[in-house]
């Protein structure tokens, strides 16, 4: 097969160029010194380093994921110096002003530079852009002190960072964390608590890692307010160099995909020697760590598509090359076709393109309202931020659920050979699943879409994406071809809307289950609706090119997903105010195996004679339990 190229540039350059223009960021005061040729040529280094190194030792990667030794993690020997190209491109700095060092270039240039080199090594980027959210932390939040203790070596390239959020017993309800923090005369903080799931939380690359670390303050109140932020390194600062901060890895967790970047569980403090640095205000930091986590958010969705892009490409040259069966034609030619002339094949090619496409489009649309929310100012800036927030959980969910999906297409058309470890397919579907999970899962996307985002503000950020959606089916209603396409995105969004006011009234009124239990319907709708905005203004693009494949390609993705996917949500929509709610009503009960309601029935009986056993009965079961244990 011929080399993957993982995305094909003429996409990327029609989409930068003919669709969104990204040129026009230079006409912010932020972006004035940059032009088209430095934003080109940053991409053009990521897809160097991206095809000659990092894809290259991918499957390796793969297949030889990290080590833990009861004491020390240890990586793949080449990620280090992988680390060193990473950093010397900008991957942890790239988007950061030149007073720490970075180039300030726009997020929309910097999130397709990181598309190539995801697609490529997803493990192995992962360290430097979780780096990249810790030292943005500690630049938006801490004091100079922490900036040039903590911060500085960071985007220097010299430590790695993490956020450690999630805790064994409590997984994503951050309220719930019990990790302590109790102030030392100097102003640090003693910290005690256990960490899991913590991404890059221990490696031998580098030779200190700063964890972005929520805690609870001894005596703060329960839940949200009672959660601040330190940075705690592994080994602090003192006055001799380095010294161990009593963080211990206490378990490397095994996973199905990322196989580069270690994932462990820590322990803070086990000598009662671990120290913290408070950033920002006390009982702020699940406000603060937001930052980081939405940018993780973005970072899981541009994950999602470049994972998927990636298989679409191998499956699409596989497809090109492998002949098999018969052509279902009768001027076929004799003998064995190509599998891509294969009807159905081509249905599950083009929906990848659909998907991987749709979902490119989605990115460097979001990164531009961050681009206008950094770069503007006034109403302009309010309004970008508001879509940007709202957007964010669609542009995580729809490349993670929608590309597992895509991915899956893709061992599909390998057939046999797709679930092989001979070929890349199955170790890109094994990546893809982590990203439904990673930075809250879809159903906690849903919750935040629906009960936080489209109703912040009176619906002011719903509004403001209607409006552009409008200036989409306006600009497509004037092209015969597109016209029918665009009234029907309009009726979609105008269902949109309903839905949303229908939903809002419900949980105004106090029933929050009847708003928020079908979030996830709404969740998939709003996420096909902005992509077939996506599509509409991608085909309004193709329309003003001379025909040729390339855009008659463009144009028939868009009318796949107009007739695929568009009906779906209208459907998605109608299940999210329906009333027949099965999964909401039924009663917890009725999931109980056999095994289980026998083991409950035993459970129950057991307490109920309780008060008639002896001592030595009671003693004599426990005995024979531990036994058959």
């Amino acid at each position: 097969m011929q080399q993957n190229p993982l995305f094909r540039d003429a996409d990327i350059s029609f989409l930068l160029r003919e669709v969104f223009h990204v040129a026009s960021l230079c006409e912010l005061e932020r972006f004035a010194h940059h032009d088209l040729e430095t934003f080109e040529l940053y991409i053009e280094s990521a897809r160097a380093l991206a095809r000659t190194r990092l894809f290259p030792l991918f499957k390796e990667m793969d297949a030889n994921e990290p080590t833990f030794d009861g004491v020390h993690v240890r990586v793949h020997p080449r990620m280090g110096a992988l680390y060193d190209a990473l950093a010397e491109l900008g991957v942890v700095s790239a988007p950061r002003p030149g007073s720490v060092g970075g180039a300030d270039l726009p997020q929309t240039v910097v999130t397709v530079a990181n598309l190539h080199l995801m697609a490529a090594n997803a493990g192995a980027v992962g360290f430097p852009l979780l780096t990249a959210g810790a030292a943005h932390l500690i630049e938006a939040f801490g004091d100079d002190d922490l900036k040039a203790t903590y911060m500085q070596p960071m985007y220097d390239g010299r430590w790695t960072g993490t956020m450690a959020l999630t805790e064994p017993h409590a997984g994503s309800s951050l309220a719930e964390i019990t990790t302590t923090a109790t102030p030392n005369s100097d102003g640090t903080f003693r910290v005690r608590g256990a960490k899991i799931f913590i991404s890059g939380g221990d490696h031998d690359i580098r030779e200190n890692i700063v964890h972005m670390t929520l805690a609870r303050i001894a005596g703060a109140p329960e839940g949200i307010k009672g959660v601040s932020l330190f940075a705690i390194p592994k080994y602090r600062v003192s006055p001799d160099g380095l010294v161990h901060n009593d963080v211990h890895t206490t378990q490397l967790i095994h996973k199905i995909g990322w196989k580069a970047l270690p994932s462990v569980a820590l322990g803070f403090g086990e000598n009662d020697d671990c120290h913290g640095w408070l950033v920002g205000a006390p009982g702020h930091g699940l406000k603060y760590m937001f930052q980081m986590m939405n940018e993780a958010r973005l970072m899981v969705g541009a994950n999602g598509i470049a994972t998927a892009s990636a298989a679409y490409f191998e499956a699409l040259a596989y497809a090109d090359t492998r002949r098999q069966g018969r052509g279902l034609a009768a001027a076929s030619t004799p003998g064995a076709v190509r599998l891509i002339e294969h009807p159905d094949v081509r249905r599950m090619l083009l929906r990848q393109k659909a998907i991987v496409e749709g979902g490119l489009a989605l990115l460097i649309q979001t990164g531009l309202f961050a681009d206008t929310a950094a770069g503007a100012t006034g109403a302009t800036q309010i309004r970008a931020a508001a879509i940007l927030d709202l957007l964010t959980p669609i542009a995580k969910s729809f490349p993670a659920e929608w590309g597992f999906e895509s991915n899956s297409l893709a061992l599909q058309i390998l057939g046999g050979y797709g679930y092989t470890s001979e070929y890349l397919p199955e170790a890109w579907l094994r990546d893809q699943r982590l990203n439904s999970i990673h930075e809250g899962t879809t159903g906690i996307q849903g919750l935040d879409l629906l009960g936080r985002k489209v109703v912040a503000h009176n619906g002011a950020a719903l509004a403001g994406l209607i409006e552009e959606l409008q200036a989409t089916t306006d600009a497509a209603a004037r092209i015969d071809a597109l016209a029918p396409l665009a009234t029907k995105l309009s009726s979609l969004s105008a269902l949109a809307q309903e839905t949303t006011h229908t939903l809002a009234r419900r949980g105004l009124g106090g029933d929050i289950v009847g708003m928020l239990g079908h979030s996830d319907d709404y969740l998939r709708a709003m996420s096909v609706m902005t992509v077939a905005w996506m599509w509409l203004k991608i085909a309004v693009a193709a329309h003003a090119r001379p025909a040729s494949d390339f855009s008659r390609g463009k144009i028939a993705a868009c009318r796949y997903w107009f007739a695929a996917e568009v009906p779906r949500a209208t459907a998605w929509f109608g299940n999210a105010t329906r009333d027949d709610d099965a999964f909401v009503d039924l009663d917890e009960r009725c999931f109980e195996s056999a095994v289980g309601a026998r083991v409950r029935a035993d459970s129950s009986a057991r307490s109920s004679s309780a008060a008639s056993r002896t001592p030595a009965m009671a003693r004599r079961r426990s005995t024979m339990g531990r036994a058959r244990r």
